[in-house]
């Protein structure tokens, strides 16, 4: 599907966040372990959501999604898990992949464990070694350490496992999977980095009715077995880096002043930062009531150029390309960002290849991205099948000297399914193509 980007100016009006898909991912597999009915109100209905979804009913919990505002869980209770009745397929959901493949750990019996083509060259060795350090199996079927998966167990607690910290998501799955072994499991960190998750995984585990202790800043992590899961009613937040596309798209458009509706300044999510960024950067955004009144940013603002730490938010480094390329002054430089380099695609490399064909100019290195301002023109703009790098390209477009033309936009579905309803109802002037364009 192709969608033709024209420069565009004065966006107005209020935009939909959607829930947070790290949050309902979170909740969907905790409202699985738990016996009883859970609630998860606000949930993001995306792809990911829903290969999780699957992956999980295939366990045996009934799953009503038919309403945008509350999905519906009936689970199974941890004592009824069991092989599930198929392979568990996770899409394109690396949260799932990572969450699921310790799950399934936790299985007397064996689970196949696979995904789409960039899920199956994702890295995942280090839960593997913790999994078997454990007392389980975990084969690669191409004996590459990448998926498809063959994952046996059940694994056994009383174990000290330790994991790098480049991405925190191999720990997480352990996090949500230990309490219910009988034995105590201690999980080492080496420098960990996506804090953010941690809290929002924490803050989902507590509200299931499970105790993980962090220790010494980050460092490491006591989990306690033989703890239960218990039925639960939560809302995901609306999604900060889901907000990122439009705040961005706001702060570089003249003329613009959109308003962001229920989002939540205090919540665990890294990039709420993006408040300050913008700020920083001499842009305006203000958020009224925490939030809950809404953040309103306005463009027509020159922005200049600051470094930023994005170790707690490798999602934002396609946004915050666009953003330090249309900064009128200074160098924006970008650093802690080896986690983004693990995701759909390596997204440093990703979105400096379409920016550089509109006539960004960048210099990267493994864990840093400087940017330099630069007149941005329209170009043919590849979406690498990744819901951020069409989401931020679109952005970058909007802003452009010329037309361009993106592919590959049913990607935003992932995280942002009603993205493009969204900008356009703030004024963006974007063209849905006929798929023979």
């Amino acid at each position: 599907m192709y969608y033709m980007i024209h420069p565009t100016k004065g966006l107005q009006g209020d935009v939909k966040i959607p829930g947070s898909k790290s949050g309902t991912a979170r909740g969907i597999v905790l409202g699985t372990l738990a016996k009883g009915t859970s609630r998860i109100l606000n949930p993001m209905p995306g792809i990911d959501s829903y290969s999780i979804i699957d992956c999980c009913r295939s366990l045996g919990a009934k799953i009503n999604c038919e309403s945008d505002d509350e999905w519906i869980i009936e689970g199974i209770g941890q004592e009824n898990l069991k092989p599930p009745a198929a392979v568990f397929d996770v899409g394109n959901s690396g949260t799932g992949y990572y969450i699921l493949t310790a799950l399934t750990a936790m299985i007397n019996g064996k689970t196949v464990v696979t995904g789409d083509y960039q899920i199956c060259y994702r890295p995942i060795a280090p839960l593997l070694s913790a999994i078997r350090e454990m007392g389980g199996q975990a084969i690669s079927t191409r004996d590459n350490e990448l998926a498809p998966l063959l994952i046996g167990g059940p694994v056994e607690g009383g174990h000290t496992v330790h994991l790098p910290g480049r991405n925190v998501q191999w720990s997480i799955g352990l996090m949500v999977c230990s309490p219910m072994l009988a034995g105590d499991t201690r999980i080492v960190i080496d420098n960990v980095g996506e804090r953010p998750y941690i809290d929002l995984t924490l803050d989902w585990l507590k509200a299931a009715g499970i105790e993980v202790q962090n220790i010494d800043n980050y460092k490491e992590f006591y989990v306690r077995g033989g703890q239960t899961y218990h039925s639960f009613t939560k809302k995901a937040p609306c999604d900060w880096c889901g907000a990122t596309y439009p705040m961005v798209a706001a702060a570089i458009t003249p003329g613009s002043r959109i308003k962001l509706l229920g989002m939540d300044i205090h919540d665990f999510q890294g990039e709420k930062v993006f408040v300050e960024i913008i700020n920083d950067m001499g842009g305006k955004v203000e958020v009224l009531n925490g939030g809950q009144d809404g953040v309103i940013i306005e463009g027509g603002h020159p922005l200049h150029g600051i470094e930023i730490d994005c170790t707690n938010m490798p999602d934002a480094i396609p946004a915050l390309a666009v953003l330090g390329s249309y900064a009128q002054s200074g160098v924006t430089k970008l650093t802690g960002i080896t986690a983004c380099r693990m995701k759909e695609t390596d997204r440093c490399k990703s979105i400096v290849q379409e920016l550089s064909k509109m006539g960004g100019k960048f210099e990267e290195t493994m864990d840093t991205l400087t940017i330099y301002p630069s007149k941005l023109k329209g170009a043919t703009l590849y979406g690498h099948d990744d819901h951020r790098i069409v989401m931020a390209s679109t952005v970058a477009a909007l802003g452009a000297e010329g037309d361009s033309l993106i592919d590959s936009v049913e990607h935003v579905g992932v995280s942002f399914p009603r993205f493009y309803e969204e900008m356009k109802g703030i004024g963006a002037n974007i063209v849905r193509l006929k798929e023979d364009a």
